[in-house]
C-alpha cells in the first residue's frame, strides 16, 4: 500500500474532490485504485481565510508494478510505502495458572486488560468498587441534582473509570511502535464507537457514547468467560512470604464484604482517586514514590469566541467546537498549561469524598454547549506537599493530603457547591458575581473567592498564565472569564514502582494505568492495560 501525506484540500471539499486529488498526486486513474482509506485527518487553520483539511491517505493499486514505480519517484510528493505498526498479542507462555487473573478497577486500564485477556482465554475476574455504567450514571446525576454523594459510585468510581464522565478524548502522546494505540481504537470501534476515531488527529467520544461502549466491552468479557463484579471494593492484599527468598507473593485480595478472590496474578488498575486504597497499600511491603502533578482551576469562555479565534469568523458550522492547547511559564518558573480541554462542554462536580470538592470537564459527543472549558493548572512537586504531611502517615501520601486540603477549602468556599469567580475578581482577590460568561455546569455553583482555596504561589502563577494566554487568544484573560475550582486530580499523586516485568515489589502484583502512575488519559491507560495483559500471557497458558 502507498501512503500519501500532507494532502491538503479546502475544508468544504467533497469526497469526489479528495479522490481526484489522490489520482492527481499518484498520476493514476480511478480504475487503477482498488482501495483507499484515510489514515489521518487534521485541520490547518493558520490562514483563517483558507481553512484546510490535511490528510494522510493509504492507497492500494491494482498493479504492484505501478506501486513500485510510484514509490521510486514519489518522495518529493510526500509519497511513501505504508507501514503501520501491527498489533500482535504474544504467544502464550508455558506456566499453568492456579486461578484466573484478578483485575482491580474497571477504568480504561483494567477494562482493556480484562478484555484482551478474556479474548485469549484467560477468564479474568474484574472487580469494581462502583456500579455499572448505566446505574452509575443515575448515581452521578442524582449527586449533581441533590448533592447526595455515593463515595463508591460517582464521577471518579464505577464502570469505565473517571474517563467515562469526561470529554472522552482518545489522543495520546505515548510512542506506539507496537501498535497498541490503534488496537485500543479498533476495540472501541468494534464496541460501537464511530470509525472516524481511527484517523482523526484529535478523536473523542463524549460521555453519552462512552457509557454504552464500556457496557458493550463488559458484556464481551463475560461472553468470553470472564467475570465482572460491581460494588466490590478491595480492602486488603493477600500475600505469602517465600521462605527461601523472603519475597512477598500475591495470593489474592479481600473485599469490603469479607469475600476473598484468590489469584497469583493481580492487576492493580485503581485510578488516580482511590485514596483509601493508597492508604491501604502504604501499609503493605510495596514500594511507592511521590510524583509531581498539577493543580489549578477550570476556565470557561463562550465557545463562539474560541471558534472565532481558532477558525476565523467565517468558519463553517460543520467544523464543530474548536479546541485549543496552551502552555507557558510563570515568573516563579512553574509550568502553567491547559489540560483536558472540553469544547462545547460542562464543568462538573467530580467529588468522591464527603465535604471535599473537585471539578473536572465533560463533553457530550455533540460538543454543543455554549461554553468551552479547560483546566488551567500549575505544576507542583513533592517539595510542595511537605507542609501537608500528616503525623504517623508515610511521606509518600503527602501529595494526596495536599489534594484533600485544597478540596476541603473548595467545599467550604463554595458552601458545598462549585465555587466560581470572574477573572477580574480573582485578580483583585474579591468575591463577585457572574458576568457575560454564565456557567455551563453539572452540579450547583456558588460565587466565591477561589483565591481563598489555593496557595498564593499557585494563584499568582494562574494569574500570570491566563494573562499570557490572552496574548495568544484575545479575550482568554477577559474580565468575565469564569474560573471554577478546584482542579486537583490531573493525575495520580503517587507511583507504585514496577520493574521491567511490570511487577511491583510484591511479586504477581501488576500496578497498571493512571492510578499507579503509568498513564495519563483514556488511551494511554488502555494501552498500559494491554501491556500488562501481554506480560501475563507471555508467562502463562490460557485456562
Amino acid at each position: 500500500m502507498i501512503q500519501i501525506s500532507q494532502l491538503k484540500l479546502p475544508v468544504s471539499h467533497t469526497e469526489a474532490q479528495l479522490l481526484h486529488k489522490i489520482e492527481k498526486v499518484l498520476h493514476v486513474r480511478s480504475t487503477d485504485i482498488t482501495e483507499w482509506k484515510i489514515l489521518k485527518k487534521s485541520i490547518d487553520a493558520r490562514d483563517k481565510s483558507r481553512l484546510l483539511f490535511v490528510y494522510t491517505i493509504g492507497v492500494r493499486l491494482s498493479s504492484e508494478k505501478t506501486e513500485r514505480s510510484i514509490l521510486i519517484r514519489g518522495g518529493k510528493n510526500h509519497v511513501s510505502a505504508y507501514s503501520a505498526p501491527e498489533y500482535h498479542f504474544p504467544e502464550t507462555g508455558s506456566r499453568e495458572l492456579s486461578a484466573p487473573p484478578v483485575i482491580v478497577g474497571s477504568g480504561p486500564a483494567g477494562l482493556f486488560c480484562a478484555w484482551e485477556l478474556a479474548m485469549h482465554g484467560y477468564r479474568p475476574v474484574l472487580l469494581e468498587r462502583g456500579e455499572s455504567a448505566s446505574q452509575r450514571r443515575n448515581a452521578v446525576e442524582r449527586f449533581w441534582n441533590t448533592g447526595e454523594l455515593d463515595p463508591d459510585s460517582n464521577v471518579q468510581f464505577g464502570e469505565g473509570g473517571a474517563g467515562t464522565f469526561s470529554d472522552g478524548k482518545l489522543n495520546t502522546g505515548v510512542k506506539d511502535k507496537f501498535g497498541r494505540n490503534h488496537e485500543v481504537l479498533r476495540i472501541f470501534v468494534q464496541a460501537g464507537a464511530p470509525e472516524n476515531i481511527l484517523y482523526d488527529s484529535k478523536p473523542h467520544l463524549g460521555t453519552d457514547l462512552l457509557v454504552r461502549i464500556v457496557e458493550t466491552l463488559r458484556n464481551q468479557i463475560i461472553a468470553a468467560g470472564g467475570e465482572v463484579h460491581f460494588q466490590t471494593r478491595v480492602t486488603d492484599l493477600l500475600t505469602r512470604t517465600d521462605p527461601l527468598t523472603g519475597e512477598e507473593h500475591m495470593t489474592g485480595v479481600r473485599t469490603a464484604s469479607g469475600k476473598e478472590f484468590f489469584s497469583d496474578n493481580v492487576v492493580l488498575a485503581i485510578g488516580h482517586s482511590a485514596r483509601d486504597t493508597f492508604e491501604m497499600l502504604s501499609s503493605q511491603k510495596l514500594l511507592m514514590e511521590p510524583k509531581p502533578f498539577a493543580v489549578g482551576v477550570r476556565v470557561e469562555h463562550l465557545q463562539s469566541m474560541i471558534n472565532r479565534d481558532q477558525y476565523g469568523p467565517d468558519a463553517p458550522s460543520f467544523l464543530g467546537a474548536a479546541p485549543y492547547k496552551l502552555t507557558g511559564t510563570a515568573e516563579n518558573g512553574r509550568g502553567v498549561y491547559s489540560f483536558c480541554m472540553c469544547p462545547g462542554g460542562y464543568v462538573v462536580n467530580a467529588s468522591s469524598e464527603p465535604e471535599r470538592l473537585a471539578v473536572n470537564g465533560m463533553s457530550y459527543h455533540a460538543r454543543d454547549s455554549r461554553n468551552a472549558n479547560s483546566a488551567i493548572v500549575v505544576s507542583v512537586t513533592p517539595g510542595d506537599f511537605l507542609p501537608y504531611h500528616q503525623e504517623g502517615r508515610p511521606d509518600v501520601l503527602n501529595g494526596m493530603y495536599f489534594q484533600r486540603k485544597l478540596e476541603s477549602l473548595a467545599w467550604r468556599e463554595g458552601q458545598g457547591r462549585i465555587p466560581v469567580q470572574r477573572f477580574e475578581d480573582f485578580r483583585k482577590n474579591r468575591p463577585g458575581g457572574i458576568g457575560t460568561v454564565e456557567p455551563c455546569s453539572k452540579g450547583g455553583f456558588q460565587c466565591a473567592n477561589i483565591r481563598n482555596v489555593l496557595p498564593e504561589y499557585i494563584s499568582e502563577s494562574l494569574e500570570q498564565g491566563i494573562q499570557c494566554f490572552n496574548r495568544r487568544i484575545p479575550g482568554f484573560g477577559g474580565d468575565d472569564t469564569l474560573l471554577s475550582g478546584v482542579e486537583s486530580r490531573t493525575s495520580s499523586p503517587i507511583r507504585i514502582v514496577r520493574d521491567e516485568s511490570l511487577q511491583s515489589t510484591i511479586r504477581g502484583l501488576y500496578p497498571c494505568g493512571e492510578g499507579a502512575g503509568y498513564a495519563g488519559g483514556i488511551t494511554s491507560a488502555a494501552m498500559d492495560g494491554l501491556k500488562v495483559a501481554e506480560r501475563i500471557s507471555s508467562i502463562y497458558k490460557a485456562l
